[in-house]
């Protein structure tokens, strides 16, 4: 029996790497894997659920010296540097690798495979060549991530690893400058998504819907300003999720006079989500950038047609004529007469919703664990 060993920061709140490495893991050890997964932080890791057969390892990466010594001592002389927060943060993640490394050195010899679920922890374990030659970086954030010193000085050691996971073709061939085993595989998306099997179509409502964080990044201010130019006929929209944001988008639909159209629901659990996704009919989404956009293939997965801006990077491999439109990066105007069109034609739009839900077929988790089973077993 292989032993895969996950190795990743928590899993306390809601996140979407941490979902979908437990999703990895959990199909890992219904199909007779040996899965653990050594979290590097302690007490409970509970958000998302974890087959009971997983073994759980904690690490308190906030215990080292350098955290509880340097940065209190930062804070209190330092007060007033620019840049504290930012050196505190180098603080951590250095105390954290030492913390980190120490426990592989010890334990990494009883794993056929570790997966390092983050591109800081990947760098981190690439540099120590005995653990990095059964180590997977699976890469979920963009490669432009990094900065000097996890981009430009320590992303070149990811030729010391196994293999590179990549989410999104863009990165796929990025990473092939360090590495030759580079392997494109998409998140499982998992439940509860996994086991719709059919929608009735007929029962939908005249809902658009964003799920997602509210921070600039995700930049639904744009959808606002959106609605704000397009005739919604009786169609709302429905936002659900927080972040920093919430409190000027709402601001911006009092602004806009869309305080009818618009709904904020906050944060909700996945069953809800995947109830509201159901009743909607499109989707949208205006990243200024991502790795993947995991949320647009939950939306075809409820059957609902997308709309998305061209962002770097993960759109453009999931957005088709099949399933939606994919506008150019900021371009209010074009996005705008796409909604206008598909709000204007009914028929147009519940063959695109129906075309979704099947394309959404090949991105099933049996093709994702197919393509996983095939690395971890050579």
């Amino acid at each position: 029996m292989k032993k895969i060993l996950f190795v990743y920061y928590q899993n306390i709140n809601p996140g979407g790497v941490a979902r979908v490495m437990i999703n990895l893991a959990n199909e890992l050890c219904e199909i007779n894997y040996e899965v653990s997964i050594l979290f590097l932080m302690e007490g409970e890791n509970v958000f998302y659920d974890i087959n009971p057969k997983i073994r759980i390892y904690t690490v308190n990466s906030f215990g080292h010296w350098v955290i509880t010594k340097v940065n209190p001592f930062l804070d209190k002389y330092l007060s007033k540097f620019r840049y504290r927060f930012n050196l505190k943060k180098y603080i951590y993640d250095f105390g954290q690798w030492e913390m980190m490394i120490k426990w592989l050195k010890k334990n990494h010899q009883q794993y056929d495979t570790i997966i390092s679920s983050w591109y800081k922890l990947s760098s981190q374990i690439a540099v120590h060549k005995n653990i990095a030659k059964k180590t997977f970086a699976w890469e979920h954030s963009n490669f432009e991530v990094g900065g000097k010193i996890w981009g430009d000085f320590l992303r070149p050691k990811y030729k010391n690893l196994k293999g590179i996971v990549c989410i999104n073709s863009s990165s796929a061939e990025y990473y092939k400058k360090f590495n030759p085993n580079v392997y494109l595989i998409p998140n499982i998306i998992g439940e509860p998504f996994e086991n719709i099997t059919e929608i009735e179509f007929s029962e939908k409502t005249n809902q658009l819907i964003y799920v997602g964080r509210l921070d600039q990044e995700k930049n639904v201010k744009s959808i606002i300003d959106i609605l704000s130019e397009t005739d919604l006929k009786d169609f709302h929209l429905k936002i659900i999720g927080e972040g920093s944001e919430m409190n000027n988008l709402k601001r911006q639909v009092k602004e806009k006079n869309l305080d009818p159209k618009v709904i904020f629901t906050g944060r909700l659990p996945i069953h809800e989500i995947k109830n509201e996704l159901l009743k909607s009919k499109i989707f949208l989404f205006t990243s200024i950038n991502e790795a993947f956009g995991m949320v647009l293939l939950e939306a075809m997965f409820c059957g609902n047609a997308l709309i998305s801006y061209d962002c770097n990077y993960g759109p453009s491999d999931i957005i088709n004529d099949n399933n939606g439109f994919l506008v150019p990066l900021n371009d209010q105007n074009f996005f705008s007469e796409k909604l206008t069109f598909l709000i204007e034609n009914n028929k147009y739009l519940e063959n695109l919703m129906k075309c979704s839900f099947t394309e959404s077929k090949k991105w099933h988790k049996e093709v994702t664990m197919s393509k996983w089973k095939l690395i971890l077993n050579s």
